[in-house]
């Protein structure tokens, strides 16, 4: 059956138990092959525990009947409890035992007075005409039981009633609500909880018991509950489930699947079904990973406090943005938990990742991926495609010149690549005309340096196969080369970069390698591009450069966009160029995003931070930003109304023996003159993190994030504890 896609991505050297899989052979093989066995036992779930003990159900039921309840954008939904928006007013605990403490003390000395009679008879008189007075002779047993009877309810009557008022008065509701509430909180999180019907229960895949799949449900639950299944299992069958529903899928062929391969149908072309290691908690069925826990502090919002922070495709793409010093954990504690979640998303079929980064840096184990591309390194096990694994000539020449002179482009005559693009357009539509190719690194140096040999064997083969229409670009470009500032020149220079001996395996347009492109990002495809930063750094620029053109143009090029496609760029220095900028915002409505993390904005252009902060729609400031870097994230976030109260204490004199005696005892006591409190309650703007905030307010392990959804809703920035 046709899977939605999660069939044909990249391929091992040995296929999936699958029948209906089949390879494609225009996506790359993976590195090496990666075929876990098939799992005995379903993986951690989230905030669930490995094993139960002996009679509990499998982590799994558990995973799957945990409530996920509505909630605002980046709160982690699974078990989550739903807070008011604005915070109750808290009196403090101790002033509430006080005050409970004096209530009850007040409403037992109102009872001893009347128990007593020190109120008067007056308090009998209802209780006198309620009676009989035979009753109170109490002559026979009858009239004993009937007079007593009556007489303790009129007591418990005036007891609850004094208890009532007494209670309301000294709060003692709320403070058994402080008291209590959490006792009774965690006895009933220990409770069982009650197994839900049949109809209800998604252990039980309701869905396809209503829609005409009770035998692939069968099989399905029963997968479930004796381990043999896990979280990214039920995540990828649920997708092409959808895809049965949405009519692209048949019924019968899914079934059948579903009965011959159990909780392995459907699968991944890798063949696997799970990571070997996770280190962040994942959600699949809300599509989130957890990065952090909101902080209990008083500029984060009250429904966020305490909550778990947590990232999805929905805000994902509107991009990410995080900013912070080395070593403030941009790597290890958002940008590797986010790579970990698009690699099991994308082996449930639901998404495609690029993970670029410098060689040697943190963003998953080789066995993660489908495909890991060490440009610079020795005998290299797949190449990167230059020219995108386009064929059009001009749509190559724009990519590959905003990616060598992207950051030059203000130097440029006319602000901007396009006239780079025109030379190398004028170049690679002439030699893929002749050759049926483009150009190699050398060859392309030499066609930009105008060297006479190469410009004549070019126009020859031009000649030979038939391409005199082209022959005009080659004119053109003899003729731009004569004139002073030709920009030929300065991209010359620049592929000179990746004219290197460590580069002279990689970039091979012939077919001799096995090439990534990123025309399969509708494919559920796992990537990881590590770059030469060591020794080439510009080269590891342009290639940086390279890759963000690459995706921006590809992923909103694809014709099917049911896979989110995610760039994860780690250190984005000198990469961001107002084309890179045009890209980012084309990608919100091409089901993509990327994740960009710099060390500080100095690394951007100062005239275009402000247009990077405002094309992103997800922004993070990590501890230990500048002033000057966290001033730009203070201006995006904007100001809020807040109360704010000031205090003054005016000293109270005394007049008179008396009330001086008594200021003298307080002050003995309480070690304060007597005093009074004016307050005066006003409401101003304030900045939510001022600059001064974030350079110097956030503790070490933190980071401020704000987040927005496609669909356009937000979330202010929280403050988030990000350490596990």
């Amino acid at each position: 059956m046709d899977t939605e896609g999660t069939q044909d991505a990249q391929h091992t050297a040995a296929p999936p138990p699958s029948a209906e899989w089949r390879p494609d052979p225009a996506v790359p093989r993976p590195a090496a092959p990666h075929t876990p066995p098939r799992p005995t036992a379903p993986p951690a779930m989230p905030t669930a525990p490995a094993a139960g003990p002996a009679g509990a159900p499998p982590a799994l039921l558990t995973w799957l009947r945990t409530p996920r309840p509505a909630a605002a954008p980046g709160i982690w939904s699974y078990g989550h409890r739903p807070r008011a928006v604005k915070e109750p007013e808290r009196i403090p605990l101790r002033q509430l035992i006080s005050g409970a403490v004096i209530a009850a003390l007040c409403g037992w000395l109102l009872w001893s007075l009347l128990w007593n009679g020190y109120l008067g008879p007056y308090w009998y008189w209802p209780l006198r005409l309620l009676r009989p007075d035979s009753w109170a002779a109490a002559r026979t047993s009858a009239d004993r039981t009937a007079f007593m009877v009556v007489t303790n309810a009129y007591y418990g009557l005036w007891i609850l009633g004094i208890a009532f008022f007494f209670g309301r008065l000294g709060r003692w509701p709320e403070l058994l609500r402080r008291v209590l509430g959490p006792v009774l909180r965690r006895l009933r999180d220990r409770a069982p909880a009650a197994k839900p019907e049949p109809a209800t229960d998604p252990a039980q895949w309701p869905e396809l018991r209503a829609h005409g799949a009770p035998d692939a449900a069968d099989k399905l639950a029963a997968e479930a509950r004796t381990g043999a299944m896990n979280d990214v299992d039920v995540a990828r069958i649920r997708r092409a489930w959808r895809s049965v529903r949405a009519g692209r899928n048949s019924l019968a062929s899914f079934t059948d699947t579903v009965l011959r391969h159990g909780a392995a149908a459907c699968a991944h072309p890798s063949g696997a079904r799970d990571l070997a290691h996770r280190t962040a908690q994942h959600d699949l069925l809300a599509h989130q990973v957890r990065i952090g826990t909101a902080a209990d502090h008083p500029r984060n919002p009250y429904q966020h406090r305490g909550s778990g922070c947590a990232l999805d495709p929905r805000v994902l793409g509107t991009s990410l943005l995080a900013v912070g010093p080395a070593g403030s954990g941009k790597t290890t504690r958002l940008v590797r938990p986010v790579v970990e979640a698009m690699c099991l998303q994308a082996l449930a079929g639901q998404c495609a990742v690029v993970a670029v980064g410098p060689a040697g840096s943190s963003l998953g184990p080789d066995g993660a991926f489908d495909v890991v591309v060490r440009i610079g390194r020795p005998d290299p096990d797949c190449d990167l495609d230059l020219y995108g694994g386009t064929t059009d000539p001009d749509e190559a020449a724009g990519v590959l010149a905003e990616a060598l002179v992207g950051d030059l482009a203000e130097q440029l005559p006319g602000g901007d690549s396009r006239r780079a693009a025109t030379a190398l357009a004028q170049l690679l539509g002439p030699f893929r005309a002749a050759h049926a190719r483009f150009p190699t690194v050398p060859e392309l140096r030499e066609l930009l340096d105008g060297a006479p040999p190469a410009m004549a064997a070019l126009r020859t083969a031009l000649e030979a196969a038939g391409g005199h229409p082209l022959l005009r670009e080659l004119d053109a470009r003899a003729r731009q080369s004569q004139r002073p500032g030709d920009v030929a020149l300065l991209l010359a220079d620049r592929i000179a970069l990746l004219d290197r001996p460590a580069f002279a395996g990689f970039f091979d347009p012939t077919g001799a390698t096995r090439q990534v492109s990123l025309r399969s990002l509708d494919h559920p495809l796992r990537v990881r591009i590590e770059l030469p930063e060591r020794g080439h750094a510009e080269a590891s620029r342009i290639l940086a450069r390279l890759v963000l053109a690459q995706f921006t143009e590809c992923a909103v090029a694809r014709a099917d966009r049911s896979l989110f496609a995610c760039l994860v760029l780690d250190e984005a220095a000198h990469t961001i160029t107002a084309e890179a900028l045009r890209g980012l915002q084309r990608l919100r409505s091409a089901h993509a995003g990327a994740v960009l993390t710099l060390r500080s904005l100095d690394d951007v252009p100062e005239t275009l931070r402000s247009a990077l902060l405002g094309s992103v729609g997800c922004r993070m400031a990590f501890a230990g930003v500048t002033p000057w870097d966290g001033a730009p994230f203070a201006e995006v976030w904007g100001k809020e109304w807040v109360e704010t109260r000031d205090v003054t204490d005016r000293q109270i004199i005394a007049h008179g023996a008396g009330m001086k005696a008594f200021h003298l005892v307080r002050q003995l006591v309480t070690g304060k003159a007597a005093t009074s409190k004016a307050i005066t309650v006003r409401t101003v703007e304030r900045e939510r993190w001022s600059a001064s905030d974030l350079a110097n307010a956030l503790p070490a392990g933190h980071a401020v994030l704000s987040v927005t959804t496609v669909e356009g809703e937000h979330a202010p920035p929280v403050l988030i504890d990000l350490r596990p």
